[in-house]
């Protein structure tokens, strides 16, 4: 499997001029490790293992199990209402918003992004230029006074404004700031040891910087298309050793107890008139009765990232990269190499 996976993903990257690291894990133990491309181009130095990558919103896993965290103190429940946890101003919001709702975008409220009606992230900086975004609080100008786009409940809505609440709430009810949350709680009990929440202007070591590459074979860095400090619905920086190490602490029931993660993970609201499905900040493909994997992803301007845990398999595939595409084409090869070994 490892030489069939190793030219597979050579012969995506071939083709798409994959920049970033690749791991594909049988439990603990690596099946196939690889990086490419540069993490600064203008200096020339290379993506490597340890090499942290922006995840855009592959990080809602992480607000969710910080949620999950707070219900199990009893601090929270599913249940509690938005007004009830948070003390903030919704004058157009439907009183009857839940966690829950929050959780798996099904809550109906207006998206600070709305993904049906924009396609330009960069039009979000115009009146409120991204330098200022450095704290959760900064997003709410953003969607705060709209009017509410569904009703609650109605259907499944991909929303990153419910996530910026959810972080919101984590604050309230911790008394932390988000990210410090998230540092203090989730990482070190899944020895997440190089990954964090950092800004733009401020990035360590071995962080790659994200690339908008235009068809004339020209491209520039994604400092001025993002937040200057991503926050609660996408802003993570992971390795792909550190991804696979929260995926094992997570399923192994290091960070949740087994009851509330089995709720995390329940198919709570269908997607499509097809497999997928949504947990509480996990996307959930079904084929028939069983689980096929559950899997993040995220899409930012000079980020592309895919990850996943297939249970019947016990395998992790994490794909990180600094371009805005790329990500899929190398998930969907690894994946096709994992069927075929699978029926074989």
């Amino acid at each position: 499997m490892q030489t069939r996976l190793l030219e597979k993903i050579k012969t995506v990257q071939n083709e798409n001029e994959f920049s970033g690291s690749v791991l594909v894990a049988h439990g603990m133990k690596p099946i196939t490790e690889l990086s490419f491309g540069y993490a600064i181009r203008s200096e020339r130095i290379k993506n490597n293992l340890s090499t942290r990558f922006g995840i855009a919103s592959g990080c809602k896993i992480f607000t969710a199990v910080g949620i999950c965290q707070l219900v199990e103190k009893g601090k929270l429940s599913f249940s509690t209402r938005l007004d009830e946890c948070l003390n903030v101003e919704f004058p157009h919001f439907d009183k009857r918003i839940t966690i829950h709702h929050l959780l798996t975008h099904t809550a109906g409220i207006p998206d600070y992004f709305d993904e049906e009606v924009m396609d330009d992230f960069e039009e979000l900086w115009l009146d409120n230029p991204m330098y200022k975004i450095r704290s959760l609080r900064d997003f709410l100008p953003l969607f705060q006074n709209k009017p509410m786009k569904l009703n609650v409940g109605e259907r499944f809505h991909y929303n990153n404004a419910g996530y910026i609440l959810l972080g919101l709430i984590i604050e309230q009810a911790s008394g932390q700031a988000f990210s410090d949350y998230i540092q203090t709680n989730i990482f070190p009990q899944a020895d997440m040891t190089e990954s964090g929440y950092f800004e733009f202007d401020a990035l360590p070591s071995n962080t790659s910087v994200g690339y908008i590459d235009f068809p004339d074979g020209t491209w520039k860095t994604n400092i001025y298309s993002l937040p200057a400090k991503g926050g609660s619905d996408g802003g993570a920086y992971v390795t792909v050793n550190d991804m696979g190490k929260f995926w094992h602490a997570l399923v192994n029931g290091h960070i949740l107890r087994k009851e509330t993660l089995e709720q995390m993970l329940t198919p709570h609201a269908q997607v499509d008139e097809e497999e997928d499905h949504y947990g509480y900040g996990v996307w959930v493909e079904k084929k028939g009765k069983e689980v096929h994997k559950y899997h993040v992803m995220g899409y930012d301007p000079g980020v592309s990232f895919h990850s996943a845990f297939y249970p019947s398999d016990c395998i992790t595939v994490v794909v990180c990269s600094n371009k805005s595409e790329g990500a899929y084409g190398v998930m969907k090869g690894i994946e096709q190499i994992i069927s075929e070994e699978r029926n074989k």
